[in-house]
C-alpha cells in the first residue's frame, strides 16, 4: 500500500502547485471558509466580491453590518441567512474575547485554538481546521467529502472512519509541514473535483495505480 507523501508527490506532478487559500488577508480567510459550508467556490468568489465592494470584509464592519445588509450581499452562496448568522456569531466572538483583534485569538496553541473556533455557533470541525491552517497558519490537517470519498476508494477509511480519524491519519503520517499540509488538502480537492468525483473517472486519475477501488474493479473486468 503506498504511503501518503507517494501520493502527495504524485497528486503534485500531476496538478501542480494550487496555493490555495486565495485571499488577501486572514479575515477574508474566515470568511471564506464560514461561506464554502455546502457552497461551490465559484459563488463564495461572488459572494466576497459583494463584500468587499461595500468594504466590509473587516470584522468591526461586519460586527456593525444590517444582517438584512449581509443577507442581500451573499445571497450567491445560498443559506444566507444561517450563513450571516454564522458570520455574525463570529465577529462577535472575535470582538467580546479577542478585541476584535486576530493576532489575539491566534496567539495559543493550536488545540486551545481549535476548542476555541469549535465553541462558536456555525463552526464546525473543517471550517476550524480550514481557519487554523489557511488563517493562523499552523498545522492541522482539514478533512472534507472529497478525502472522505478518496480515502475510502484508496482502501485507507471506510463508512465508520470519523472526521477526527481521517485527521488523525493524516498528520500522523505526514511529516508536520505546514505548506504540506496545505498543498495536499487543495490536491486532494482537485482531484475529488476532477476524477474521483461521485461517478470516478478511474482510467484518467494519476493514482488510479495505488487505488484499491480501481485494481478491484479492473480484476472484475
Amino acid at each position: 500500500m503506498a504511503n501518503l507523501i507517494d501520493i502527495y508527490h504524485k497528486l503534485l506532478e500531476h496538478f501542480g502547485e494550487q496555493g490555495w487559500w486565495p485571499a488577501e488577508t486572514e479575515f477574508e480567510v474566515i470568511v471564506g471558509a464560514i461561506l464554502t459550508q455546502a457552497s461551490s467556490w465559484t459563488n463564495v468568489e461572488k459572494a466576497i466580491e459583494n463584500l468587499k465592494s461595500e468594504g466590509l470584509l473587516s470584522s468591526e464592519a461586519l460586527l456593525q453590518a444590517s444582517e438584512e445588509k449581509l443577507r442581500r450581499l451573499i445571497k450567491p452562496v445560498g443559506y444566507y441567512n444561517a450563513k450571516t448568522l454564522k458570520l455574525k456569531r463570529f465577529v462577535e466572538f472575535l470582538h467580546e474575547n479577542y478585541e476584535g483583534d486576530l493576532d489575539k485569538l491566534f496567539d495559543q496553541d493550536t488545540e486551545k485554538l481549535r476548542s476555541e473556533l469549535l465553541s462558536v455557533w456555525g463552526i464546525g470541525q473543517e471550517t476550524a481546521d480550514s481557519i487554523i491552517l489557511y488563517a493562523a497558519n499552523k498545522p492541522t490537517f482539514v478533512v472534507d467529502a472529497y478525502t472522505k470519498r478518496i480515502m475510502s476508494r484508496l482502501g485507507f477509511a471506510d463508512e465508520n472512519t470519523t472526521y477526527y480519524d481521517l485527521k488523525k491519519f493524516f498528520e500522523l503520517r505526514l511529516p508536520e509541514d505546514l505548506e504540506i499540509y496545505k498543498e495536499f488538502h487543495a490536491l486532494l480537492v482537485e482531484l475529488g473535483k476532477n476524477y474521483c468525483k461521485t461517478k470516478p473517472l478511474c482510467g484518467k486519475c494519476p493514482i488510479r495505480d495505488i487505488c484499491a477501488e480501481w485494481k478491484s474493479s479492473s480484476k472484475r473486468n
